[in-house]
């Protein structure tokens, strides 16, 4: 099994588990797919799905990355368009008493991370990803961000991109830089960005 360079994109739905537990059964077995299948459905830059889990979508990309511009659209595409299909849903299930609270509950949040050894492997029909970058990502959607939704790019994946200017790419608001420390991987640096002035315009 050989590692290569990959990136490594988590959109992530936020107050799943609150939504999942506090809302009709029929009613989230419907939001929940609907969001995820949304997100999918709006990757605009060839990243592809290795797994859907549950709440997230992991997706991975190898080869030629994109720009840093379009890699920060394709973020800011996945949140507007989330939101937007949380309205759709709301007023669709509006007659069900619970559908008022999707908008309030849930949201997103975004990890990016760039990693130098990520081994593919298929398991069944499914393609696999392994390695201590991936267990990274995944750490990092439990970090000490006081935020619900935000995009958040590792120092892996700015040192990637070290020859553009972060900052210019950014127009609704600044990043902030803060690292968590974890169990056998150490600490990890971040930058991250709130991601609600974008659907609060």
């Amino acid at each position: 099994m050989k590692g290569e360079p990959m990136l490594i994109c988590i959109p992530d739905i936020s107050g799943f588990t609150e939504f999942m537990s506090e809302t009709d059964f029929e009613l989230s077995s419907k939001i929940i797919p609907a969001l995820l299948n949304q997100i999918i459905y709006t990757n605009k830059i060839g990243l592809k799905v290795s797994e859907i889990e549950g709440d997230a979508v992991l997706f991975f990309k190898t080869g030629e990355m994109p720009s840093l511009e379009n890699l920060i659209d394709q973020c800011r595409i996945f949140y507007t368009e989330f939101y937007k299909e949380l309205d759709a849903l709301r007023k669709k299930y509006r007659k069900n008493e619970d559908a008022a609270s999707i908008p309030d509950i849930l949201g997103l949040k975004i990890i990016l991370h760039y990693g130098k050894e990520i081994a593919l492997t298929k398991v069944g029909n499914s393609i696999k990803l392994f390695g201590e970058d991936l267990i990274i990502a995944h750490k990092l959607l439990k970090n000490k961000i006081q935020l619900s939704e935000y995009l958040l790019l590792t120092e892996g994946l700015t040192n990637y991109y070290k020859e553009n200017n972060l900052n210019d790419q950014f127009d609704w608001g600044s990043l902030k830089q803060n690292a968590t420390e974890y169990d056998h991987v150490g600490k990890i640096n971040y930058s991250y960005i709130n991601l609600k002035p974008l659907v609060s315009e």
